[in-house]
């Protein structure tokens, strides 16, 4: 028997589950909890209701996390840590020196799907590095070098 583990799937958003605010109180957690408890429990739902009400066990865990501030504190890091590993991936890396200067400041780089990607000096200068084609969802990650410009050194 295989058991799942937070790591292996995306943990739930218990603040969400529990219907209240990321700085809502250990007594709001707590009133949440037995709200949503109450409105589960198949002796207590409305007929016509939805369906079987909210897992027990996953609420029991988001009652007990974010009613504990240092679960709660370990939690919150958790999530931050996983919406940092979100975001684009890119295809590829491509220099900016592949790109074609199609006017003063803007280049262009062919994307595979027949679109293209396009890079300004604003982007550039802002750090922005992940580009996306203008037709699909491929992103790439464009660099450069920076050359200084060296006087003859070799005398």
């Amino acid at each position: 028997m295989t058991h799942s583990t937070l790591e292996e799937s995306p943990s739930p958003d218990y603040y969400t589950i529990l219907s209240v605010s990321h700085d809502a109180t250990p007594a709001e957690v707590k009133a949440a909890y037995h709200r949503v408890l109450l409105a589960s429990h198949p002796d207590k739902r409305v007929s016509g209701g939805s369906g079987d009400g909210v897992d027990i066990g996953l609420l029991k865990d988001a009652f007990n996390t974010l009613h504990n501030p240092e679960r709660r504190a370990a939690y919150d890091a958790s999530r931050s840590s996983d919406d940092k590993k979100l975001g684009p991936r890119p295809a590829q890396v491509i220099s900016l020196e592949d790109f074609d200067e199609e006017s003063d400041m803007i280049w262009t780089y062919p994307c595979r799907c027949g679109g293209t990607y396009v890079v300004t000096e604003e982007m550039l200068d802002s750090g922005e590095h992940l580009v996306g084609c203008a037709s699909c969802s491929e992103v790439v990650w464009v660099g450069y070098e920076l050359v200084e410009e060296a006087e003859n050194v070799q005398q």
